[in-house]
């Protein structure tokens, strides 16, 4: 069975809940993506230095929709229903279709944190993982001292599974990380 990550009519796989919109990330949210990406602060545990230019977040946003292209993942731009505004991005990569697997990523703008819109973000982007994508097992490495991403994690019903030593390397220095993973009748839906 080969399923592409779009819906029916091959529009992307927009997604809402009760108070989030998740939809395609468009070149015009660039700004918004660079606000949140080149701030060193806010990237300080997602695994990459921080971004110097806009045009390094159009690129990433290239990137993202290759991966959908290409079948090996979907992100999403994760916006506030009650009035659009751009809180952060989400999404399912290295999908692994023979063992039903892929790496859950995200991150929030600084104004957003601490409302639980990433936990409701990824309770829906990991429910079309299971649904859609038929995934049995999603991924999460994340930085031993990142507490509101394990925060996040858990209630979801993600479990840490490992410690991975220098297994990222980002702001010129080896990073440990945790190993977290979701099977798919652990999956505790929050909304």
């Amino acid at each position: 069975m080969s399923i592409n990550l779009t819906d029916r009519e091959g529009a992307f796989p927009n997604l809402t809940t009760a108070r989030l919109s998740l939809r395609e990330l468009l070149l015009s949210d660039a700004p918004s993506l660079f606000a949140v990406h080149g701030d060193p602060e806010s990237m300080r545990w997602f695994g990459t230095d921080a971004m110097t230019e806009i045009g390094e977040a159009a690129k990433m946003i290239q990137m993202f929709a290759e991966w959908r292209r290409s079948g090996s993942g979907v992100r999403w731009a994760v916006t506030r229903l009650s009035d659009g505004l751009f809180l952060g991005t989400c999404g399912l990569f290295r999908w692994n279709r023979n063992w039903r697997s892929c790496v859950v990523g995200y991150e929030l703008a600084p104004i957003a944190r601490g409302n639980g819109y990433m936990n409701e973000a990824l309770s829906a982007a990991i429910g079309y993982g299971f649904d859609t994508m038929q995934l049995n097992r999603i991924e999460a490495q994340v930085h031993p001292e990142n507490a509101p991403s394990i925060k996040t994690l858990e209630p979801l019903g993600f479990l840490r599974e490992g410690y991975q030593r220098q297994a990222g390397y980002w702001r010129a220095t080896y990073h440990d990380l945790l190993q977290f993973a979701l099977l798919r009748p652990e999956f505790r839906r929050r909304t």
